[in-house]
C-alpha cells in the first residue's frame, strides 16, 4: 500500500473534531488557518479514507438511568474461531454491553456493561451472559467510578506528519486532501 502523510492542518482537523464533534466548519477552518471550501474537501477526504469513522453525542449514563458499570472478563470453553465469532455475535445483541475486546491471555474477552443497578446486572449475567454456550467462566468487576473517559487516540500537534497507509496527501496546503 502507498502511504500518506496527514500534515498539520490534517492533524489539527483529526484533534479539533475528536475533541469537539459539533464544531462549524468555520469555526474548524479558522483553527486549521485554511478557507472553509478546503477544509470541508480535507474533512470529506479524511471520512472516505478512514480516519473518522462516524460522529456521536457523549451522555450522561447517569442521567438515563444507568448507574452501575461492569467490567466482564469472560473465558471460554473454546477458543476455535468460530466459537469466538459466535460470542462476538450473540454480544452484538445486547445493548446493555457497550464494548467487546478480544484479549490475550487467560481472558478471551473483556465487556464493558451498563446496568440501572446491580440487580438488572445480576438478571443480565444469570438470563444472557452466563446462559451463552461456550461461556466457561465470568468475572465481574463493578465500577466505582471513571477516572478518566476520554474517546478516541491521541494526536501530536507538534508532528509535521506521521506515514500511515493510503494514497499520497501532495500538493498546496490550502487544497491538499489525504489519501
Amino acid at each position: 500500500m502507498q502511504k500518506v502523510k496527514l500534515d498539520h492542518i490534517d492533524r489539527r482537523i483529526l484533534h479539533d473534531l475528536q475533541a469537539e464533534g459539533r464544531i462549524t466548519n468555520v469555526e474548524l477552518s479558522k483553527r486549521a488557518g485554511i478557507s472553509a471550501p478546503p477544509c470541508l474537501r480535507r474533512v470529506r477526504a479524511l471520512e472516505e479514507n478512514g480516519y473518522i469513522l462516524g460522529y456521536h453525542a457523549d451522555l450522561d449514563p447517569k442521567a438515563l438511568g444507568y448507574h452501575v458499570t461492569v467490567f466482564a472478563q469472560v473465558g471460554l470453553s473454546s477458543q476455535a474461531e468460530p466459537d469466538l465469532e459466535a460470542f462476538e455475535n450473540t454480544v452484538q445483541q445486547w445493548p446493555e454491553v457497550r464494548e467487546c475486546f478480544m484479549l490475550a491471555g487467560e481472558t478471551d474477552f473483556l465487556l464493558k456493561i451498563v446496568a440501572a443497578d446491580w440487580d438488572a446486572y445480576q438478571e443480565f449475567l444469570t438470563t444472557k451472559l452466563t446462559a451463552t454456550p461456550n461461556i466457561n467462566h465470568v468475572r465481574s468487576s463493578l465500577s466505582i467510578r471513571a477516572a478518566k473517559t476520554e474517546p478516541g487516540v491521541p494526536i501530536d500537534l507538534a508532528v509535521p506528519g506521521d506515514e500511515l497507509e493510503e494514497g499520497d496527501n501532495s500538493g498546496d496546503a490550502e487544497e491538499a486532501e489525504p489519501g
